[in-house]
């Protein structure tokens, strides 16, 4: 169920812009506002979860094919041979700003272990 203040529900919905790169019946992928690396997707489940710690167990499928998702795209946007980053931020202390889950999708250039 889409939640009325939720930035990423909206955008699901059409009523807010992105610049949407891909979709599927499940997700949508679109660019970051504030990107952080040359390429930054961000993949959002079109049903509102709030974080990964509110995912259930009936969530699963939906957790196995956004990252099965971000795989696909880290092919088709050329990230795949010089490696990419996965990201979910979980919680304020961890830099969730946006509370409908999502993946960040990083690549471009080189990452620091570790990462923050």
């Amino acid at each position: 169920m889409p939640e009325a203040d939720c930035a990423f529900c909206q955008i699901v919905q059409g009523s807010l812009p992105a610049k949407i790169v891909a979709q599927t019946s499940e997700a949508v992928a679109f660019e970051d506002l504030k990107p952080q690396a040359p390429t930054h997707l961000l993949i959002i489940p079109r049903r509102h979860v709030r974080s990964l710690a509110d995912a259930q167990t009936k969530d699963a499928p939906l957790l196995g094919d956004l990252l099965a998702f971000a795989g696909r795209l880290a092919s088709e946007v050329g990230l795949t041979e010089n490696g990419y980053r996965v990201v979910m931020n979980c919680g304020s202390g961890a830099g969730q700003s946006v509370w409908h889950l999502h993946l960040h999708l990083l690549g471009g250039r080189r990452f620091q272990w570790p990462p923050g």
